[in-house]
């Protein structure tokens, strides 16, 4: 009945890791603001792997990864922020704001002070009503 059951390959075998190296790609998962999906693939393993050998960690079952370890895995640098201030030119806008209303047969021509472009744009929305 069950000899037609597909077996796996004769060649084909699990990949095993060294300890230092998990214990190196995990402590460079637990570091602040990093993706264990970016380790897990700058490293050629599978994220889901990477998130046992966290999971065991965690749990005690492997060995906690130093804090300063020298060998650390290759895995992006988590961008950095600079705070940037921006100044807001202090010039008064200078000019006028010319406006043309025909109206039946007559033509309106405006000229308003373009610091006062607020109040223009107020008269303007009374004026259209």
């Amino acid at each position: 009945m069950y000899a037609n059951l597909v077996k796996a390959p004769l060649g084909r075998h699990r990949r095993t890791y060294p300890d230092d190296f998990k214990t190196q790609v995990v402590a460079a998962c637990l570091q602040p603001g990093v993706s264990m999906a970016a380790v897990a693939l700058a490293n050629g393993l599978n994220a889901n792997l990477l998130r046992r050998w966290v999971k065991e960690v965690r749990g005690g079952g492997m060995p906690a990864p130093t804090a300063g370890s020298e060998d650390a895995p290759a895995c992006p640098a988590p961008p950095t922020l600079v705070p940037v201030t921006v100044a807001l030119p202090e010039a008064v806008p200078s000019g006028e704001i010319k406006i043309e209303i025909h109206r039946a047969q007559a033509v309106f021509q405006i000229s308003w002070p373009a610091a006062e472009s607020a109040s223009c744009a107020q008269w303007l929305r009374e004026v259209l009503r």
